[in-house]
């Protein structure tokens, strides 16, 4: 009876000498055809080349092997693995949760963040939050949320219109920049503010000192007036 007893099952693929069939379609370093040839055969190219016989298509019959060197194709696929997920953009909702009778230092405050949030590409989900007498004033919620999609309206659309929801009030607004748009930007923005950085300080480095020359110059000057009097002094005698 087969059991299994766990472990991970590898995605790596076969490479030398785990290669367990008579023949293998072979494919040079170029990439190009070089046939069905015995695995023995292979194996000798791959040691007269010194790189590493892969197995690129184990389902193939037969399958399909290629001369790579291994290790240089799996850093590679690392980097570039994790380029792609330095990319990737991943949709993100913030809450924002608001009072129907906000003040306006609040009010500005709360809208700073949505702010931020937009230009960030983000949604924002806009929570209106009604208690007690104010479940009977849905109205105040609403126009709070229009005021606010109209003072964002630049940077973000009203993506789902407001909508009661038990005691809440709720609306969603999208932004016009995509993420990866937001990312990109953000970046960009890193790197001259970095570049800027460094521009002042290797100005600073190659500016002259200001003080060195009049520390010299009263320095002279001080010198001219203390030898005056002496050299008088050795014309008289």
């Amino acid at each position: 009876m087969w059991c299994y007893r766990g472990g991970s099952i590898s995605t790596e693929p076969r490479i030398n000498d785990r290669i367990r069939v008579p023949e293998v379609r072979l494919v040079g370093p170029s990439g190009e055809q070089v046939g069905i040839v015995p695995l023995a055969k292979a194996l000798e190219l791959a040691q007269e080349y010194d790189l590493d016989l892969v197995e690129v298509a184990a389902s193939a019959r037969p399958p399909v092997c290629k001369l790579m060197d291994y290790g240089k194709f799996k850093y590679e696929s690392a980097m570039k693995a994790r380029e792609a997920r330095k990319n990737q953009a991943h949709t993100v909702i913030k809450e924002m949760k608001l009072r129907p009778k906000i003040d306006p230092h609040d009010y500005d405050t709360k809208k700073g963040h949505v702010v931020r949030f937009l230009k960030q590409g983000d949604k924002v989900k806009i929570t209106i939050m009604f208690r007690g007498r104010e479940q009977s004033r849905p109205e105040l919620g609403y126009r709070l949320l229009q005021r606010l999609a109209s003072d964002v309206e630049e940077l973000g659309f009203i993506e789902s219109n407001p909508k009661q929801d038990g005691r809440n009030m709720i609306m969603v607004l999208g932004p016009h920049k995509k993420k990866t748009e937001a990312m990109a930007e953000a970046r960009e923005a890193q790197a001259a503010r970095k570049a800027e950085r460094q521009g002042v300080v290797a100005t600073d480095e190659a500016a002259p000192s200001e003080e060195t020359a009049p520390a010299e110059a009263s320095a002279t000057e001080g010198s001219e007036v203390t030898e005056a009097p002496a050299d008088e002094a050795n014309a008289e005698a």
